[in-house]
């Protein structure tokens, strides 16, 4: 299959409209398969109070005024939302797109040990009450998450769940997704032994966060499908592209690269501030000349 393209408008600093903007365009560029949120309570860098819409009340928004995009978020922080909430919120943003939603997951913020990434999740997950466990533990309990998302979405009858991190007596989703047995679940991930590992059990799609990697963490996710009978091509590999709008020729050639390099789906994510287009600033500017 040739590469799909998707836009990514992260909310920092964005307000509704211009967000809104850019989605509803897209929606009328038939390059762009699909576009995706980015999942932040506050700013990753700068002043804690600038905007930071939150993902999943502004992808019902969007999902609802669009009629053709595939849409999701790269990724929901699993850190954030109890998972039997996540996979009910899920399946009413599928119901609300007719069927056009993409589940993308991921562990969230950990423990890390350097200072400026902990310093970051500290700030973020203080300011709403989340604890910031280690990223072992973070993986692990992403695990449970996608199992009992899975459930929701097809088990008919309540069910209890009693794992490590998540417990639930009586579990029920109703209604489920529009698609059976539930929206594609993408999973953004790295890690070698843990993560990439959920990604061979779980994920229709794999995000890859550091396309400087691509070809050995591809390598080492083979590895992890051939240990759970899984074939590699059931799972299709998303990078993302930051484009600026003084380095387009960086990007595209970024993008020239990714496409020789096999990659399925490429998403440019176009850092403020935007031409007056920006949809079709990149259609034009890149997809059109891959």
């Amino acid at each position: 299959m040739p590469v799909s393209f998707g836009i990514k408008t992260s909310q920092m600093g964005l307000g509704y409209e211009e967000i809104q903007r850019v989605w509803l365009e897209a929606d009328e560029i038939p390059e762009f398969e699909h576009a995706w949120l980015w999942d932040h309570l506050i700013p990753l860098r700068g002043e804690a109070d600038v905007a930071a819409l939150e993902a999943w009340t502004l992808l019902a928004a969007l999902a609802a005024q669009t009629r053709r995009l595939k849409v999701g978020v790269i990724v929901t922080s699993n850190r954030i939302r109890p998972p039997a909430v996540l996979a009910k919120m899920a399946a009413t943003v599928d119901q609300i797109a007719g069927g056009r939603l993409v589940f993308g997951i991921g562990a969230g913020g950990a423990r890390n040990p350097d200072p400026a990434v902990n310093a970051i999740v500290e700030r973020e997950y203080g300011a709403y009450g989340l604890e910031v466990v280690s990223l072992p533990a973070a993986i692990a309990a992403l695990g449970e998450s996608l199992a009992i998302c899975k459930r929701l979405w097809t088990e008919p009858a309540p069910f209890d769940f009693d794992g490590t991190h998540y417990t639930l007596r009586g579990a029920i989703c109703e209604p489920k997704p529009v698609q059976q047995p539930g929206p594609p679940i993408l999973i953004g991930a790295g890690g070698e032994r843990l993560s990439l590992r959920l990604v061979a059990e779980h994920a229709d799609v794999w995000n890859c966060p550091d396309p400087r990697q691509l070809s050995h963490k591809r390598a080492v996710l083979d590895e992890h499908c051939a240990a759970v009978g899984r074939d590699p091509a059931e799972i299709a590999t998303q990078v993302q592209v930051l484009v600026r709008p003084d380095d387009v020729d960086g990007a595209r050639r970024q993008v020239a690269e990714l496409v020789d390099a096999g990659v399925d789906q490429v998403v440019l994510a176009p850092i403020p501030p935007w031409p007056t287009s920006p949809a079709r600033w990149l259609a034009d500017e890149i997809v059109r000349t891959v």
